[in-house]
């Protein structure tokens, strides 16, 4: 399975999608979910979330 490409590589997080991943998360959206939308692989999402101190529901 080919891992998905992404254009943003260790790009800083700005205000706008730090505000996209808040909505995302209260949705209930999974991990996967958010990453694909803010096109940010799921480890950047995760570590992000668990800095800002974002519940990501686990989708099983």
């Amino acid at each position: 399975m080919a891992k998905d490409r992404f254009e943003r590589h260790k790009q800083p997080w700005n205000a706008e999608e730090a505000g996209r991943l808040r909505l995302l998360a209260s949705k209930g959206q999974g991990l996967k979910q958010i990453s694909k939308a803010l096109n940010r692989s799921e480890e950047s999402t995760k570590s992000f979330a668990k800095q800002q101190k974002i519940k990501i529901a686990k989708k099983r």
